[in-house]
Parts: structure tokens; sequence; C-alpha cells
């Protein structure tokens, strides 16, 4: 048996909210390969919004799943579902945090937009989660296929730039945060591991960033292009391949953590113009890219020093 970890963010071009960065874990027969999971896995899920229903749920690209202003279903759908079949059935955002990041969960209070907040989920209104979540789970064992995991790392603002200072970039920070939470779910595992990510920032060498989340390891680098870059690592018994991918999210297993990702990060946001709009009259609200945030930054600034509120709680710094 094989196991996979796929990775992917949301939130890394944004100067307002956090950074999120999510993994699914999969267990499946040696011989199936992660390009033949939406073949496997047809009579449950659909790979687009369009070809869902009929007791399918979409699994894809959280991009084509959610443009900002829309709506959350597909995305909040898939990811409830996906966590229902693992017997998660959190009820408000705040269970949400606590079984993607338990860690985070614990410690909301320090950000005064989640102070008190715990928003009820399903957002859309929706109900059939544990029906698809043991539908999902049915058609996955049928195929030999187990989803083990799913965990999230959330990263606020004055942590993103503490993190920030020390690696020195934005494209070493998210690699620090993504490898760091493979290797942490990886440690867990038997067996082969096959560890697959989006690109980041558009890096194409990762076998010292790899070195340092798998120490005592010699990295064999199998090519590093702008389409992929390949790395194996690891005793035989355990043999630890690494791709880091160009448009990753067409694998079904990194689609879903890009839909973890940004389902985190869109409630976060709801929390945080929540927030600012009881302290701000009239006030629009934000997704937190440049253009925009620095219009949403000026508008709260008056409210922002009333409150006390630091500009390295409330703003990344790149």
């Amino acid at each position: 048996m094989l196991h996979v970890i796929a990775t992917d963010e949301a939130g890394f071009g944004p100067n307002l909210g956090p950074l999120v960065v999510s993994a699914t874990v999969w267990r499946m027969p040696g011989g199936m390969g992660v390009e033949n999971l939406y073949d496997r896995l047809a009579a449950a899920v659909a790979p687009s919004a369009a070809e869902a229903g009929a007791g399918r749920i979409a699994i894809a690209d959280s991009k084509k799943l959610y443009q900002p202003g829309g709506s959350l279903r597909h995305l909040e759908r898939g990811v409830l579902v996906a966590l229902a079949s693992l017997g998660r059935c959190p009820a408000s955002w705040r269970g949400l945090l606590e079984a993607l990041d338990p860690a985070r969960g614990a410690r909301t209070a320090e950000i005064p937009w989640y102070a008190g907040y715990d928003e009820r989920i399903p957002v859309c209104g929706e109900n059939g989660t544990a029906e698809f979540g043991r539908r999902i789970l049915d058609t996955c064992r049928a195929v030999g296929v187990h989803l083990r995991e799913i965990r999230s790392r959330v990263v606020e603002p004055h942590d993103f730039n503490a993190r920030l200072a020390c690696c020195g970039n934005k494209s070493a920070l998210l690699s620090e945060v993504t490898l760091g939470l493979a290797a942490e779910l990886a440690g867990g595992l038997a067996g082969p591991v096959s560890i697959i990510c989006d690109k980041h920032g558009g890096r194409n060498r990762y076998a010292d960033l790899l070195a340092e989340h798998f120490p005592d390891m010699f990295i064999e680098i199998h090519g590093e292009s702008r389409h992929l870059s390949a790395y194996r690592f690891g005793p035989a018994e355990r043999r630890i391949d690494a791709a880091f991918l160009t448009n990753a999210e067409r694998c079904l297993p990194v689609a879903l953590a890009s839909m973890a990702s940004k389902y985190l990060r869109e409630l976060a946001m709801r929390a945080f113009n929540r927030y600012w709009a009881e302290h701000v009259c009239g006030l629009r609200p934000t997704a937190g890219y440049p253009q925009d945030a620095r219009r949403f930054k000026k508008e709260i600034g008056a409210a922002q020093e009333r409150l006390g509120i630091s500009d390295s709680m409330l703003w990344r710094a790149r």
C-alpha cells in the first residue's frame, strides 16, 4: 500500500487575513496513481461543479469552485463531506478550525476578530453531509482507497511576519510551513509515501528545504524544471517520493487540500470583515488582496488606532 500526502495553500498573495496551508492523506494500492482517482471515485466525486449532482460532490481546484463574493456552496459541501467521511461533523467555524488545525483552534482568543466569534456551519444551510460522507466512504472502500486525514496550518499576519523575518521571502515561508506539515504527517505513516505539492511561488529547487524537514536523509534529485521538481529519499522499506508540480490541483488529493485551505480562509475573512464593520460604519468588506487591502486599511485607520490594534497583528509585511 502507498500513502499519499497532498498539499496546497490559500491566501499566499493577500496583505490581510491568514495564509492557510492544508494537506490530505490517502492510502491506496501501490499500482494506483493519483491521476486515476477521479475515474475510480466517479460514483461519488465529480471533477467540476458543472458535473456535480445526482449523488456526486465536486472536488476540484478551489479557484474553480469559488469566486470572491460568490456562493460557498460547492467549496463548503466538499470539505464538510470529506470530513464527515472521517467521522468529523463540525457544527461551527470554531469546531471546523479545531478539527483541521487544533493548535490554532486553541488560540483564537489572541485575535480580536475571532474572540467571541463562532458562526454556524454550513453557512449555505444545506444538509445531507453525513449521507454524502457515507457515499464517499463506501466508494473509496470499494476500490481500496482510504482518505485518512485532512490537516491545516493557519498562519495569521503576526505569525506570518515573524516567520518572514526568519525565512527572508514569501516563497521560503510557504515551503517551510508546507513541508513542516508534510513531514509531521509522514512521520506517522508506515511504508512508501508520495508527497505531492503545488509549486511554491515559482520555486524550482526544493532539495535543501526537504533536507531541513527530513534530516539525516540523502535527497536524490530526479529533475528540477518549471513543470516538475522531483525528489526521492529514505530507506528502501519507507521510500519517500516528493513532487512539486505546476497546476497540481488537477490531482484530486491536492484539489481537496486546496478546498480545505480556501474554505478555512474564507470563513476567517468573514470573521475579520464582520469585526471591522462593527467599528466602521458603511465599510465595504475585503478579500485582503493588495490593492483593495490598502483601501480597507485606510478606511479602518482611525478605528484601528482607537482599538489599539498594531499593524503587525493586522497587516502582512509582504
